[in-house]
């Protein structure tokens, strides 16, 4: 059976989960990633990550510093067109795009 996207978990109810809350959720069970740690996420989603990165390319490159695998954040810029969450908003780059790419970035580390 084929992982469930992460962008499949963003937003959506019951959850409501946030864009780097979606990343873990996407790849929980290849980090195993507690339901705790998923919600520990809740506070760095909608440009509230260290420095105004955008949740979803915090959580993703999280989870790739755990298997000692290069950052994406380059590649996440060549795409998105910035690193920031409110950069990306106003260059007009759906979050769920965001989270979209992220995941996509991730998948093709591992």
């Amino acid at each position: 059976m084929s992982r469930k996207k992460s962008e499949e978990y963003f937003h959506v109810l019951p959850e409501k989960l946030n864009c780097a809350q979606a990343i873990l959720k996407g790849f929980q069970k290849e980090f195993t990633i507690s339901d705790a740690e998923i919600e520990e996420y809740r506070a760095w989603g909608g440009g509230r990550a260290e420095g105004g990165i955008c949740g979803a390319l915090f959580a993703a490159e999280r989870l790739l510093r755990q298997v000692g695998k290069p950052s994406i954040e380059n590649e996440f810029i060549a795409i998105t067109g910035h690193r920031n969450c409110l950069d990306i908003k106003k260059g007009k780059f759906p979050c769920l795009d965001c989270v979209r790419v992220a995941d996509e970035l991730v998948e093709k580390s591992l």
